[in-house]
């Protein structure tokens, strides 16, 4: 049975959309497919696979787990090697969360430069 829509993109508000698409550029391996001054996306060759990067000069990140300012949301990103996937994404420019609330190490919590929380995922 079909919905009423179909699924485009996930939006992220940041206060610079070509800098954070470079980012998940590097990380997901995907291009950058559209650039404008306000509007970045990058993808895989389209829906379900595509983030857009939209310019918020107001923005705020979350504090998670703090309820001031919720996360709202995060990305699962799965990985064949937590290890080597969290060097690699530091290395590009995420930060490990301080907050790590897998007891069994099966994700690994991160924060991308714009301070959006998105989780590395064991395969």
């Amino acid at each position: 049975m079909g919905g009423i829509a179909e699924f485009r993109s996930v939006v992220l508000d940041c206060p610079d959309p070509k800098g954070l698409a470079e980012f998940y550029s590097n990380l997901l391996g995907w291009p950058v497919t559209s650039v404008e001054d306000e509007w970045v996306v990058v993808s895989d060759g389209g829906p379900p696979k595509r983030l857009a990067f939209q310019l918020a000069p107001d923005y705020q990140p979350p504090v998670w787990p703090s309820p001031d300012r919720p996360q709202q949301f995060h990305l699962d990103l799965r990985v064949p090697d937590l290890d080597e996937a969290e060097q690699q994404a530091i290395k590009i420019g995420a930060t490990k969360h301080h907050h790590q609330p897998s007891e069994d190490d099966s994700f690994r919590v991160f924060l991308d430069p714009a301070g959006h929380t998105f989780c590395l995922c064991r395969v």
